[in-house]
């Protein structure tokens, strides 16, 4: 299976179990690979037989600035629906960041990584 990667994309969100993160926001990184075949869009020079990854990012940022939940492994799945909505797009690695978590310590990252595929 090929891979489309995207990694970077960022948007504020109001994801949080604390009423500070749902009041104020925080920004929100996520990394997508996406698993597919290319090549039938490569032998055609066809950007219909792969995934429009200009697609997908907006998709996903809209995920992440919509709905607020409590944990980012439930946006994690939200996003990793939303990429494999696309007929193309066989599996998907969805990695959240949150770099602002409420954590006492310091810290450099929290993040929560999962695989989906279709069934």
């Amino acid at each position: 299976m090929d891979r489309v990667a995207l990694r970077g994309l960022r948007a504020r969100g109001h994801h949080g179990v604390f009423p500070r993160e749902r009041e104020e926001g925080q920004t929100f990184i996520v990394d997508l690979v996406l698993g597919l075949d290319t090549r039938p869009a490569a032998a055609d020079d066809d950007l219909t037989k792969t995934v429009h990854y200009g697609v997908v990012a907006e998709e996903v940022v809209a995920v992440v600035r919509g709905e607020p939940v409590n944990l980012i492994e439930t946006l994690a799945e939200r996003i990793a629906e939303v990429c494999l909505k696309h007929d193309a797009v066989r599996e998907v690695e969805v990695c959240v960041h949150k770099p602002d978590a409420p954590i006492t310590v310091p810290f450099d990252d929290v993040t929560v990584t999962i695989t989906r595929s279709r069934v």
